[in-house]
């Protein structure tokens, strides 16, 4: 049981005392199911491109279009979350994502399919914020660094874990097994939702920015197509011009940040960008941007790696990946308690170079490349960021007073998933370029396949040099207030 250091609230006569705890562990688990699914999909890429007949690129959009739904749901949840109570949203959350999964399961084609993905990430997108907002509100602020450990095991394991899971459903079933294991796991969180969650936090009337809506999904919609379309370019399967969806972005985006900063602290503030006066907060969300693109960046490419270059099954790829996946999830806890007691430099810092040996170890990656080594360096990696997921989390909601937690809450949680969609498109569209260009020379399409892989990891590999110097900046906020009564309404 989660223990949140709150007493339970009262109840209605014939319901269960609201425990703030059971209610925090029940969307920790059901986070965790529905987090896991962004990344399920990159073992099963390969076969899917096979099965379905589209390329690389476009295969990519099953992960990238979850990620990109979730970017362009979540700036929405700061209102959802202040004008609607928690049990409303968890049930909301929970049956758009049983839905979706449902229409995965039974998908006739690469379209379908898609849609499945889209609704699953609307249900996904709710839920993320929910969990911040709600731990913030009832855990005391001395106890938020070993919560959030407990919520980075959702964050960053859950996606971890996601291709070891499809690995071993596929080695055995077809890929519809994936979502279809999913639904009475699904239900059975509804179920036990409809006895435990009660509303621990408090709504207030506010109104909903259209404008703002549309400029958002404008703004996140245009920049992660347009990266994606780099990758359909590269691989000569261009569907618009490239820089068409990039512009559109890049303009939505100003005129998103400009309509905000008008509206100010107003109730109809889509995102209240007035967190990013909050140095603390400001930094933390810049490494947190860089760390989840390359979570996401290396959990697409390593099953093609290991697929198409070392000729791996899906089964074994999936086993490869579950070491990393666990010690991420073992180092969560005791990453949180060494917060609580030293703060985050001390632990970023040391995290950032961890995760800056991986990548240039994973620049070296070839078609002659021993398992072993890249089981070790993948460890490395996922050490490296455990120890930089808690603390800069907890560093960034930590440093704002309570009133802005919605909207700092959807601000992480819009940033991470666009990251994870840039990350996938980024990488994806590197390795392509790379791969494009080593053809081009006579290689084969497995040393062309390595060759664009190499050129996207030492992409990366470079740009973490930059992330150790801003780690260096990385402050612990000062203690918030402590939390006070518990609603129970």
């Amino acid at each position: 049981m989660v223990s949140t250091g709150t007493a339970p609230a009262a109840a209605p006569p014939g319901k269960p005392a609201v425990r703030p705890g059971a209610v925090i562990a029940l969307l920790v688990v059901a986070a965790f199911v529905v987090i896991l699914n962004e990344t399920i999909m990159g073992v099963a890429l390969p076969e899917l491109m096979r099965e379905l007949d589209i390329t690389a690129a476009s295969a990519q959009w099953l992960t990238t279009a979850f990620l990109l739904t979730m970017a362009v749901v979540i700036p929405t949840t700061g209102f959802l979350i202040q004008r609607f109570p928690l049990r409303t949203l968890f049930f909301t959350a929970m049956g758009l994502f049983t839905l979706g999964t449902v229409i995965a399961a039974i998908a006739p084609g690469f379209g379908v399919l898609l849609v499945g993905r889209i609704v699953q990430a609307s249900g996904t997108a709710i839920m993320i914020p929910l969990l911040f907002t709600t731990v913030l509100n009832v855990v005391p602020a001395d106890r938020r660094g070993r919560m959030m450990g407990l919520i980075s095991i959702v964050i960053s394991v859950a996606p971890a874990v996601g291709p070891t899971v499809s690995g071993l459903i596929l080695s055995v079933f077809p890929w519809r097994a994936m979502f279809i294991v999913m639904i009475p796991i699904a239900l059975i969180a509804i179920a036990l939702g409809a006895r435990w969650v009660r509303n621990l936090t408090d709504t207030r009337h506010v109104t909903l920015d259209v404008i703002s809506v549309v400029l958002s999904a404008l703004a996140f919609g245009g920049l992660i197509f347009g990266l994606s379309s780099i990758g359909e370019a590269a691989g000569g399967h261009e569907i618009v011009p490239v820089w068409m969806p990039l512009a559109v972005g890049a303009i939505a985006l100003a005129a998103f940040v400009i309509r905000q900063l008008r509206l100010g602290s107003t109730d109809r503030v889509l995102l209240n960008l007035g967190v990013f006066r909050h140095s603390s907060f400001t930094v933390a969300v810049i490494l947190v941007v860089v760390a989840m693109t390359t979570l996401f960046g290396v959990l697409i490419l390593l099953p093609l790696y290991l697929q198409n270059v070392l000729g791996l099954g899906t089964l074994p790829t999936g086993l490869m990946l579950l070491p990393g996946g666990l010690l991420m999830g073992l180092m969560a806890p005791l990453v949180g308690n060494l917060f609580d007691r030293f703060g985050a430099r001390p632990l970023v810092l040391p995290g950032a170079v961890v995760a800056g040996v991986a990548l240039w170890g994973f620049a070296t990656l070839s078609a002659t490349t021993p398992v072993g080594f890249v089981i070790a360096v993948h460890c490395l990696l996922s050490l490296g960021l455990a120890f930089m997921f808690t603390p800069l989390m907890t560093s960034a909601l930590g440093s704002l007073p309570r009133e802005l937690y919605p909207h700092g809450s959807a601000i992480v949680s819009t940033v991470q998933q666009l990251a994870g969609a840039a990350g996938t498109a980024v990488f994806v569209t590197l390795m392509t370029v790379g791969a494009a260009s080593a053809a081009s020379g006579g290689a084969s399409v497995v040393d062309a396949t390595a060759s664009g892989i190499h050129t996207a990891f030492f992409v990366a590999a470079c740009l973490s040099i930059a992330v150790i110097v801003l780690a260096a900046f990385v402050r612990t906020p000062k203690q918030a207030e402590g939390v006070e009564g518990v609603p129970g309404h």
